[in-house]
């Protein structure tokens, strides 16, 4: 089963953007030495505590320092762009980095409504999401001779294209249009064992699919114990707590106390919408990931972990490899 890095580029507090992005690229070099399959990236705007807003320029980089994993979209927000801008870009990157490229598509904005109008797009773009998909792969086909508007680069470079979601709408689409599907089970797992059980009793084999493809979004927070990975783990807390709050910025530094950071009420909230997590030492991670897998029979997971020292967030995406590779072999 493959085993793949979904990267925000965190922001810590004390850090700048500049500082996120190189770790980003010390991240992926080191994600394809630990034999990590994919290296995603993803699409937020407006938030002082993610670098990754050009995504695409970030995949370029990613690429362009790494030699074999692949790079990809995890994901880009289809409503803020046009289809054929993003074909271009995506079909500008399969061209310089053939075989490597992936392009998973998201419907939310990554942002808030008043970032969303500043984007220039407009709120009901989201309602065309399953047409704007179908123009975009049509891009990526090979061009026919009477084909008016084509994506140069792009024609015929047949980008893999994925549907991601939190909800039934993109398990449906998935199996409607033969997609792969990736659930954001790492921050809204609610849905998460229908949306498979959806997707995967729907699914419509297809040119680019024959069977359904599931990824399964899992946090991990990875240290030499399991005091250590909670205490890692408070970083990420505190960040989604603040943004429940309506307060995002910087990514926090860990905590001792979680609860007396943002009390035990939104503590449990939160921890809630990061249960699809496996915390701790080695063994404990391992133990847990093998509970999520065996639970929900993915066909890939893929890792995420907001961390805030550096050292310490390789480390973790090191464990949680090691683990893997153990579950694999076993």
């Amino acid at each position: 089963m493959p085993y793949s890095v979904l990267d925000l580029s965190p922001v810590p507090e004390g850090a700048t953007p500049a500082d996120a992005l190189a770790n980003t690229l010390d991240l992926a070099k080191h994600a394809e030495e630990w034999a990590y399959t994919r290296y995603w990236l993803a699409e937020h705007h407006n938030m002082t505590g993610i670098a990754s807003a050009a995504t695409s320029i970030v995949i370029g980089q990613v690429a362009a320092h790494t030699r074999t994993i692949r790079v990809g979209a995890g994901g880009i927000m289809l409503p803020n762009h046009a289809p054929l801008v993003v074909a271009e870009q995506f079909g500008t990157l399969a061209t310089l980095f053939p075989d490597r490229i992936d392009l998973g598509l998201g419907r939310a904005p990554g942002t808030d409504m008043m970032t969303a109008r500043a984007l220039r797009r407009s709120l009901e773009n989201s309602d065309n999401f399953p047409q704007d998909v179908v123009e975009l792969m049509g891009y990526f086909d090979d061009a026919s001779a009477d084909q008016r508007v084509r994506a140069v680069p792009g024609a015929g470079t047949h980008v893999p294209v994925w549907i991601l979601g939190s909800s039934l709408f993109g398990a449906q689409l998935a199996a409607h249009l033969g997609l792969p599907y990736a659930f954001a089970s790492h921050f809204a797992p609610a849905a998460l064992e229908q949306a498979s059980e959806v997707y995967r009793e729907t699914f419509r084999p297809s040119e680019a699919l024959e069977k359904p493809h599931f990824m399964l979004a899992i946090n991990v927070f990875a240290g030499e114990s399991d005091e250590e990975g909670a205490y890692l783990r408070t970083s990420m807390q505190q960040a989604f707590a603040n943004l429940r709050t309506g307060k995002p910025g910087p990514l926090p530094r860990p905590v001792e106390d979680i609860d007396a950071e943002i009390g035990p009420q939104m503590r449990q909230m939160v921890d809630e919408a990061l249960r699809i997590s496996a915390v701790g030492s080695a063994k404990s991670v391992e133990h847990q990931l093998s509970k999520l897998i065996a639970a929900h029979e993915p066909d890939e997971v893929i890792l995420t972990g907001q961390i805030h020292d550096h050292a310490a967030r390789l480390n973790s995406f090191r464990i949680a490899s090691s683990c893997l590779g153990h579950l694999q072999a076993a």
